[in-house]
């Protein structure tokens, strides 16, 4: 049995319903119920589980909890998530290893664990093409300020092809629609890396330094970019990325200047500029275009803007340090994990995009953080 908090439209806690775990109950735009099952996977980070997530007409729970990592006696740091194209696998970047991380592969529904590959320093997010090569950020949290790399692992049999070196701390790796091209932030380095995947090299850098923004390299270059980032100088230290449907748009969350940049990846300009709350973090854009989602690492809050009017709407979170977004295929609702601050439980919120209200809460593992979205059920 399931334990169930039923929340009103303003969110506030009405009914406590007996069992285990906690989820609330979900109200739709008019405050009907969903018109679908919605079932995502969450990383638990400091309790090596990743949570099986449904959300439907009835509410939101943890269907399963999956144990995950390969140290039973110390936290393995479950990050990243990513599920394949087809829907068949789930992907989860281990962060911590002897030196290294690991990627290890699971079958959708399942959950059965199917294999396992090394990666680099502190693997992180990741994003799977159409083809089946999966793209690693090795982010390498606790190392030199050297330049990182992104792994290049074929999923069928899980082995890594290649790292290619990028920047200080590449994170937030995500593909263009046609999955021609990869783009990952650098934090330490200012930078948006664009890797061909193809060739799989690095295409072009874009600067994203205040004041310097524009496509640096046409071609490879120094993975250093020629700046060396001084903390008392302005900076945007770069989290995340996401491309907008169409391809020709690329949203950065600056987490040190609280702005996300809308970028022309044609010409690498700056198109608009988006103010946000504290800690801009992770960003989605909905499949039909109209919405970014920002979560606010340094709020206990979620930002929704309106990308036709540039418009932003604040919604408060039900716990502290928000950390991934993802947004249905419906572009109906944005699902939202929530760190959550010492021993408090991991927590995901399931925002209505419509109404701009928090609908459905479930807890989870400590530290709820990478987040992928596996299916819609009608």
């Amino acid at each position: 049995m399931i334990r169930r908090l039923a929340f009103g439209i303003a969110g506030s806690a009405a009914v406590l319903l007996a069992g285990t775990g906690r989820a609330a109950a979900q109200q739709g735009p008019e405050g009907g119920p969903a018109a679908a099952n919605y079932w995502l996977y969450v990383a638990a980070e400091s309790e090596d589980e990743v949570a099986l997530i449904r959300f439907g007409p009835d509410g939101a729970e943890v269907a399963r909890a999956i144990p995950v990592g390969s140290f039973p006696t110390d936290i393995d740091g479950p990050h990243g998530i990513a599920i394949h194209p087809d829907g068949s696998r789930w992907y989860v970047s281990i962060a911590h290893g002897m030196p290294y991380g690991e990627v290890v592969a699971y079958s959708t529904g399942t959950d059965e664990r199917l294999g396992r590959v090394t990666a680099g320093l502190f693997p992180a997010t990741m994003a799977v093409d159409p083809a089946g090569l999966l793209f690693v950020a090795n982010f390498n949290l606790h190392g030199d300020h050297v330049p990182g790399t992104i792994s290049v692992i074929e999923t069928e049999s899980m082995r890594e092809l290649t790292q290619i070196e990028t920047c200080t701390m590449p994170h937030g790796a995500r593909l263009g629609p046609d999955g021609d091209h990869l783009y990952s932030a650098c934090m330490m380095d200012d930078l948006l890396v664009e890797i061909d995947g193809r060739t799989l090299s690095v295409s072009r850098r874009f600067d994203l330094g205040p004041g310097r923004e524009g496509i640096l390299h046409a071609t490879g270059g120094d993975a250093h970019a020629g700046h060396a980032m001084d903390d008392a100088g302005a900076r945007c230290s770069p989290t995340w990325v996401e491309v907008a449907p169409a391809g020709d748009l690329a949203y950065v969350a600056c987490n040190r200047n609280a702005e996300v940049l809308e970028l022309d990846l044609a010409s690498g300009s700056v198109l608009r500029r988006f103010a946000t709350g504290k800690g801009p973090y992770n960003l989605a854009v909905s499949p039909d275009g109209t919405r970014l989602v920002v979560t606010y690492k340094g709020d206990q809050a979620t930002g929704i803007f309106d990308l036709d009017t540039g418009g932003a709407t604040v919604v408060g979170n039900t716990r502290r340090i928000p950390h991934g977004a993802v947004i249905s295929p419906d572009s109906r609702y944005a699902f939202v994990s929530l760190e959550g601050v010492g021993g408090e439980p991991g927590t995901v919120d399931v925002i209505d995009l419509s109404s701009a209200q928090v609908v459905a809460s479930v807890e989870m593992g400590k530290q709820a953080g990478g987040i992928g979205f596996w299916k819609m059920e009608r």
